[in-house]
């Protein structure tokens, strides 16, 4: 029985879309919100660059949480944190002294924001002390670990929750809503990359105990998000791999330079995904009989370019997404609901990128379930 085809989705259509989202995320807040209630506390585990640059500002801007702490290795910079965010210096802990959070009910969420090869102490720590956790992503090293984190948050009755900041922008609502709606009419052809020249000093990326990989831990997990959004969240059934031949050895010598990626759906769906440390991209396109989405750049923190059905989308300069994230999860936890990001998803992501490696060692095309 042929389909339907559908009208392109309009500039104006595309407004009305992004208001109904942006309202829709907020009917719970805003609900949340008719009688007082106050903030609930965060507490940033890692102080690089992502929580100064990303978080920490994101945090000034949260309606229902804020910043109320912060475990550093650097007592000095903790104390500068007290001083710009307005917490107390009894709030700065040390990583072995994080555990003291459980006697601190200003903070409700720890956020773990070190490398992946970290983030097992840093949930199991979070759990341990009764608070609910936001892990970075990739959530782990291994299937293992997200195993152990699931287990100990569940144990603890706290939720688990990651930070994939591109669920809460409206350009990535609009692919996941097509995926709900299952308007694509058909298998989609996607395509997308995410990486950029590296530089020459060490750094923690290139450490295969911390970073538990390369660029795909790195990068590459957002070309996967994509295809997964896009697909209404459905585990692919096959993956294939390859890494070209590395330029710069001496550099990427315990993770990959460049790793090129095929996921396969059972309706026919594809994704050719590609991340690296030596080639510039930020790109996704997904093709179906019905729409055509294609995202450049589309994983930036900010300037995201849309185009739907080959019609240029407004642009959405200044939308915060850590703070969208943030927020939700806030609004999720005052709600008594659960996060739509949850340890599961983290799992379920590392079993592709496990499955991705695996693929690129043996040559082998490799199932998953």
């Amino acid at each position: 029985m042929p389909h339907e085809i559908s009208t392109p989705v309009s500039r104006r259509s595309f407004i009305q879309h992004t208001m109904i989202g942006a309202a829709g995320m907020g009917l719970g807040l805003t609900a949340m919100g008719q009688r007082e209630r106050r903030k609930l506390g965060v507490a940033l585990i890692g102080l690089g660059g992502y929580s100064t640059g990303q978080l920490g500002p994101a945090l000034r801007e949260t309606k229902f949480c804020e910043l109320r702490g912060v475990v550093t290795g650097d007592a000095a910079k903790g104390r500068r944190w007290a001083r710009d965010y307005g917490f107390p210096e009894s709030s700065v802990y040390h990583y072995d002294t994080m555990a003291a959070i459980a006697d601190n009910p200003e903070i409700d969420i720890v956020y773990s924001v070190t490398p992946p090869g970290l983030h097992l102490r840093d949930v199991l720590a979070g759990a341990v002390a009764g608070k609910h956790v936001i892990c970075e992503k990739p959530m782990a090293v291994s299937v293992e670990e997200c195993d152990q984190m699931i287990a100990a948050c569940e144990a603890a009755g706290v939720q688990l929750s990651l930070g994939y900041r591109l669920h809460f922008h409206p350009y990535h609502q609009q692919v996941k809503t097509f995926a709900a709606e299952q308007a694509w009419g058909g298998p989609i052809k996607m395509s997308g990359g995410f990486g950029y020249r590296m530089g020459s000093a060490w750094e923690w990326r290139v450490d295969k105990a911390l970073a538990g990989g390369g660029q795909l831990m790195n990068t590459g997990i957002y070309v996967i998000q994509s295809a997964l959004m896009a697909k209404g969240e459905m585990m692919p059934v096959a993956v294939t791999a390859h890494e070209p031949p590395k330029t710069r050895p001496e550099y990427f010598n315990e993770v990959e330079e460049t790793i090129n990626f095929t996921l396969e759906w059972a309706d026919g769906s594809r994704l050719e995904g590609t991340s690296s440390g030596v080639q510039g991209s930020n790109d996704f396109e997904a093709v179906a009989p019905d729409h055509r989405v294609r995202m450049a750049p589309a994983y930036s923190y900010d300037r995201l370019r849309m185009e739907l059905d080959r019609e240029p989308q407004p642009p959405l300069d200044g939308f915060f997404q850590q703070a969208a994230q943030m927020d939700a999860f806030a609004a999720s936890l005052l709600n008594g609901q659960q996060t739509i990001l949850p340890g599961a998803m983290g799992r379920r992501d590392m079993q592709i990128i496990t499955a991705i490696y695996e693929a690129s060692r043996t040559g082998k095309r490799v199932t998953l379930t």
